[in-house]
């Protein structure tokens, strides 16, 4: 018997439609698998790597970095790639699942072989998969809904959020430990089995989602069309500087655990695990989102227009002040001060409430500034700002290496130099929003304004 053609347009109805549930447990688990695996990179690396005859061949911390960069700049490079797979030829539901199954051959050569072979394999593998289906999975959500419950879509999309978050949390918490008690093999295994379990629930889902086809040649037409070559030019301006600001952001998962690693870390009554103190940032991120919408937004409007320009600006600000943190702790270590984490977790905050105001709002900022059929490709073209950040880190990291493993740059004047470096991107960063043009182009609006 013939199967059930999958449906291809959004059904009429007022309640949520039946394959949320299945997008959303999917990116739970997704999230638990690959910031499990991330939580753990750098401890493995410099500690637990092994050669291939099974003798300890840890890299040195700037090797590690290196690795860990390279690898987060492909993670956000693959998206570009996705969204042109999915958009073109497979449409986002084959996308995801193919792309799903690659990400699980990730996992799966990470937990099978600790050697540097395991490590390059693995994590191309997963650069591959969870970044070809980063800018399609936040889409397919949009897909299901119709003009009946388009009303729901705010609150789906919470959920798909809280799901992100509630997975990093669990898993930066969880996996250092299982790493500390069984080893190498059971930390990666556990989330490889996450992503089996991720794949297998949106594969259960196939017959409730709702299945744009792809768009084919016509697609590339619309891609290379003038308005939206223009609005890719405007937006990659942007982009740039939040190129920036991931450039220091994501040294929270490699150098700040490198760094808490010769801190004090008791806190709150616990001794807690290098690795696990980034699980703050999402935490932070649930309470901050709330924060700044209804408190410090509303607040900061009675005394100037916050637009999302404004709001990327003051973001790109908070690396500085956390970076220049991070340069008075490792002053304080270097002096034989014992330094407790509680500091580093104060950086921690000021990264995320940066976070917040710069992707956060740079997610709604490039919705509204992309033409209708061009959405994903500018998600994309986001996404992979943080990867040229995350470039730009890999390559520093590369260059102060020096040939006995040493660093040229180390310490408090790496922070230092991090922070002159991003304190200059805010300076040019003020004119050039100064001067952009905003069109907003959301359900057939067309009004250009100053920032």
């Amino acid at each position: 018997m013939a199967s059930k053609p999958y449906a291809t347009q959004a059904p009429s109805i007022s309640t949520f439609p039946p394959g949320i549930p299945f997008i959303i447990g999917n990116e739970a688990a997704e999230r638990f698998s690959f910031y499990g695996m991330r939580a753990i990179l750098m401890v493995f690396m410099t500690k637990l790597l092994r050669d291939r005859m099974g003798a300890l061949a840890p890299l040195s911390k700037e090797e590690a970095m290196v690795c860990y960069h390279s690898f987060e700049a492909a993670a956000y490079f693959f998206p570009l790639a996705g969204a042109l797979l999915s958009d073109i030829f497979l449409g986002k539901y084959r996308t995801i699942l193919s792309l799903s199954i690659v990400y699980c051959l990730g996992h799966l050569a990470l937990a099978l072989d600790d050697t540097l072979l395991g490590l390059q394999v693995g994590l191309t593998l997963i650069a591959i998969g969870s970044g070809g289906i980063k800018p399609c999975v936040s889409s397919h959500v949009g897909d299901q809904f119709g003009a009946g419950n388009r009303h729901l879509l705010e609150r789906a999309f919470y959920w798909f959020y809280f799901s992100i978050n509630a997975g990093s949390v669990v898993a930066t918490l969880l996996i250092p430990k299982l790493l500390e008690s069984y080893g190498p093999h059971v930390a990666f295994g556990v989330p490889g089995v996450l992503m089996g379990v991720a794949t297998v629930v949106f594969w259960l889902g196939r017959n409730r989602f709702v299945h744009v086809p792809p768009g084919g040649r016509k697609f590339l037409r619309d891609l290379l069309d003038p308005e939206g070559l223009r609005a890719l030019g405007r937006l990659s301006v942007v982009y740039l500087f939040s190129a920036a600001f991931w450039c220091l952001s994501d040294q929270a998962y490699s150098a700040w655990v490198d760094q808490a690693g010769r801190m004090d870390l008791r806190f709150l009554g616990n001794t807690w695990l290098p690795s696990q103190i980034s699980a703050v940032n999402p935490l932070l991120v649930l309470v901050f989102i709330p924060a700044f919408a209804y408190g410090l937004y509303p607040a900061l409007n009675r005394f100037f227009r916050l637009t999302s320009l404004r709001k990327i600006g003051i973001g790109l600000v908070f690396p500085v002040i956390a970076f220049l943190l991070s340069a008075w702790i490792e002053q304080r270590l270097a002096a034989g001060i014992r330094v407790n984490v509680g500091w580093q977790l104060l950086g921690h905050a000021l990264l995320t409430a940066g976070e917040v105001l710069c992707y956060g709002t740079c997610l709604e900022f490039s919705y509204t500034q992309a033409p209708a059929r061009m959405k994903s490709a500018v998600m994309s073209l986001m996404l992979a700002s943080i990867s040229l950040g995350n470039g730009l880190t890999a390559l520093v990291n590369k260059l102060i290496q020096n040939p006995d493993h040493t660093a040229k740059l180390s310490g408090a004047p790496y922070y230092l130099a991090f922070a002159a470096f991003m304190t200059v991107a805010v300076v040019v960063y003020v004119p050039v929003a100064m001067r952009f043009r905003v069109k907003e182009l959301v359900s057939g609006a067309d009004d250009s304004s100053p920032a």
